[in-house]
């Protein structure tokens, strides 16, 4: 018999509740397991598992994918319900609405990676969000229907499975039908979402009444969603058509003209995501798997990784001023390479060979002075010979036979452009956001592009999403990403040196304080209590300026032990959960 994990860590506090449900056989039926922690000190998952794993933002959701896995679906089977869960469960981020990245790895290490991300509309242009004297109109790449790109979310998960699914693709949908249907009870953390942008749902959707109640929304509420419940009905009996043809076309459609959007029935038709080859590089003897564009996030990684290789981090320790001083300087020249040269490969060449050279990181690096801080101003992107010129969420799924999928997906802002379809239930995407509105304007993210990520009719928007595959001596190692906009490449990079440079388990690498900066604007944004009040003098006195950031990151991750054994990593900032057998 097998034994059954589902650690639901919530809000993140120093005295987190573990329950760990143990078989029978194992003499214990329930332990429970306080964590007292002074600095740093973490409880240690007693169970080990090693038929699958789940780790993504909402327990429901962690439970349907495991549920799969269970059945004998594969690690595609699962992502695929786990995508659908979401949608109903974690509207934030979860979608149908939206888009995203998936990185695989099968059990042979054979990779591939899934690039459904959003494609603006055939009418799109490079000045959509500008006015007549070319200054950036507030909001409408964020806040209204010209905002959304065509969804791929739907797409996305049809062509998983096709190619790499065994269940019957009904089955892995009627999980989530069954939560809309049927409803769930909310966390404190929805909850508290619901609440908060209770003004924005009424302001944008007159005549709507989605995720709306009368009284303020509390934990143990029960969410139904009947709308969304028959839009999924139509993907579980029609598949791809059932989203972007038939009714729900029609829908989306018929909204867009509500709101003057742009989006037609031929741009949801010519929708299709695109297999790409995975971009791979070295660091320290472990093989890093990871996205290629037009996500930003997995060459930015590359990159970052090659930047600090040659430095003793291990020796520095975890956050010291000399490791801060270092990664920082690596983040500031990565970014300011993603703000020219990363977009859609499709439209625009990105020299993706040259950025993840390490000779050429190197170089960047060479400007680094370890007594005083880079001004950004005076850090441009790099010259490459030849070449001419936050809400998010994330899961990491691992099955029985060592299959692994990384995705990340999204509607960009959380809750997207907050706008639902009528009649469908769903919540439309603001991703026309991550394109360059204006050459040098920043985004929501404070991220600043160029030509490369120009508007351009069917382009796809540049992505900070980063997820991730590691290997170590040709075997499975990590399946590591994030949500977090434009923090989600330097979380995903922390948390890989948590544990090959610090020596952290997965849940202690995922659980630790992160810091953040991304060339402009010239600041460090960190988690409180992040940098010890003597590093920080340091590193303030090297002019180095630092501002508080709330939290950074919602990392869901999976490490495999040299015993062959499955350690998942849930991250405490968020209702994320970790689900075993």
């Amino acid at each position: 018999m097998s034994n059954i994990f589902a650690a639901n860590k919530m809000a993140g506090s120093r005295g987190d509740v573990f329950f760990i449900v143990k078989n029978k056989l194992q003499k214990f039926s329930v332990c429970l397991l306080l964590v007292v922690t002074v600095h740093v000190c973490y409880a240690q998952d007693a169970t080990k598992y090693n038929k699958g794993m789940v780790v993504c933002a909402t327990p429901f959701a962690s439970k349907v994918g495991l549920d799969i896995l269970k059945k004998g679906g594969n690690a595609v089977d699962a992502a695929v319900a786990v995508q659908f869960a979401l949608e109903v469960t974690h509207p934030e981020a979860g979608n149908i609405g939206g888009g995203g990245f998936m990185v695989y790895r099968s059990a042979s290490g054979k990779t591939n990676t899934l690039d459904f991300r959003e494609k603006a509309p055939a009418s799109a242009g490079s000045k959509m969000y500008q006015d007549s004297a070319g200054n950036i109109i507030p909001d409408m790449s964020l806040y209204t229907h010209q905002a959304s790109g065509v969804p791929g979310s739907v797409d996305g998960m049809v062509q998983a499975h096709h190619k790499y699914g065994k269940l019957k693709w009904a089955d892995l949908v009627q999980p989530a039908i069954n939560l809309a249907r049927n409803g769930f009870k909310i966390t404190r953390k929805l909850a508290s979402a619901l609440n908060y942008d209770k003004g924005q749902f009424i302001k944008l959707n007159p005549g709507k009444t989605y995720l709306l109640k009368n009284d303020a929304w509390k934990e143990g509420d029960l969410l139904v969603q009947e709308d969304l419940a028959k839009t999924l009905e139509l993907i579980r009996d029609k598949g791809r058509e059932g989203f972007y043809g038939g009714l729900v076309a029609d829908e989306i459609v018929a909204e867009m003209k509500r709101g003057n959007g742009i989006m037609t029935k031929n741009d949801l038709g010519n929708y299709h995501s695109v297999w790409r080859e995975a971009v791979t590089g070295n660091y320290k003897g472990y093989k890093i798997i990871t996205m290629p564009p037009p996500s930003s996030g997995g060459v930015a990684l590359l990159q970052l990784l090659h930047s600090v290789e040659k430095y003793p981090l291990s020796q520095w320790g975890h956050n010291t001023d000399s490791t801060v001083q270092l990664v920082v300087e690596a983040e500031r020249r990565v970014y300011a390479d993603r703000s020219k040269y990363l977009g859609d490969p499709d439209f625009y060449k990105v020299p993706v060979d040259s950025l993840i050279n390490p000779a050429y990181n190197e170089r960047r690096m060479k400007s680094f002075n370890w007594d005083a801080a880079t001004p950004s101003a005076s850090i441009q992107p790099g010259i490459i010979a030849g070449y001419e010129s936050d809400q998010t969420t994330h899961y990491s799924i691992v099955d029985a036979e060592g299959n692994a999928v990384s995705i990340t997906t999204t509607l960009n802002d959380s809750f997207g452009s907050h706008i639902f379809v009528k009649g469908a239930g769903f919540l439309l995407n603001n991703e026309m956001d991550d394109f360059s509105s204006k050459p040098g304007a920043p985004n929501m993210f404070g991220l600043v592009g160029g030509k490369a990520n120009s508007i351009q009719p069917g382009k796809r928007m540049l992505s900070s999403m980063t997820p991730t595959i590691i290997e170590k001596d040709g075997k499975l190692f990590m399946v590591v990403g994030t949500p977090g906009g434009a923090t989600i490449i330097t979380s995903v990079f922390q948390t890989i040196l948590n544990v090959i440079e610090f020596n952290m388990d997965m849940q202690q690498a995922v659980d630790v304080k992160r810091f953040h900066h991304q060339w402009l604007p010239d600041v460090i944004e960190v988690e409180r209590g992040t940098i010890r009040a003597e590093e920080k003098s340091r590193l303030e006195k090297k002019g180095y300026k630092m501002v508080d950031h709330g939290q950074i990151g919602r990392v869901d991750a999976i490490l495999i032990t040299k015993d062959g054994y499955y350690h998942g990593g849930a991250d405490p900032r968020g209702d994320d959960t970790k689900s075993g057998w």
